[in-house]
């Protein structure tokens, strides 16, 4: 049985020709095992998209955005790593970082929606495009409260929310000498210098 690799050019239909996935059938046909449940592909706007590859800066950037982020946020939010919010209808991602209410184990039986989450993280290195894009927009118009964006090759932050008429407004942006302030519901948890968050110059 021949497969398409990710690299190979296609030419894809007119986006009404599409058949958009929904998030239900999505997990269904993750736990049934037909789609491999640790594949690098996630649900976005009801299609499967290949996630972008992540470099040793990227995977240094995560370890460093988890130091930082969690100590700030006490028992009332957990930070989760590369794992899925559910967006209904039809999007899943798998964000480099979500701040979500509770516990880990409120979601042993289901993925966080929008109403369970406070920030998003999204590192960009190859992926700057699709987190200003697609993923922005998806995220706005889920109603995420505040949606960053590490920038590893500006070395800043993108932050952005809360979202007015289902977009972000333009976002502030805070160079690495800079600090940015962790809000959650409204309240402050702390200040990141964002030289924290930021994998150190060779």
């Amino acid at each position: 049985m021949s497969t398409i690799s990710p690299s190979e050019a296609l030419t894809l239909p007119p986006a009404e020709d599409v058949f958009r996935i929904t998030v239900g059938l999505y997990e269904r046909l993750v736990d049934q095992g037909d789609l491999v449940e640790d594949q690098p592909i996630e649900l976005l706007n009801g299609v499967i998209v290949w996630k972008m590859p992540k470099g040793p800066r990227h995977d240094a950037c995560s370890a460093r955005c988890r130091r930082a982020i969690e100590g700030l946020l006490g028992g009332v939010w957990h930070l989760r790593v590369e794992s899925a919010v559910r967006v209904p209808d039809y999007s899943e991602p798998e964000p480099d970082l979500s701040i979500v209410r509770g516990e880990s184990d409120d979601y042993t039986e289901r993925h966080p929606e929008p109403p369970d989450v406070g920030l998003i993280v999204e590192i960009a290195e190859t992926s700057l495009a699709r987190d200003r894009g697609t993923k922005r927009d998806l995220y706005a118009r889920a109603g995420i409260p505040a949606y960053w964006i590490v920038n590893l090759a500006a070395r800043q932050v993108e932050a952005h929310g809360p979202p007015v008429a289902c977009s972000y407004p333009p976002p502030s942006i805070f160079n690495e000498d800079q600090v940015v302030d962790l809000i959650l519901d409204g309240s402050l948890f702390g200040r990141i210098a964002v030289a924290d968050l930021l994998p150190k110059q060779p």
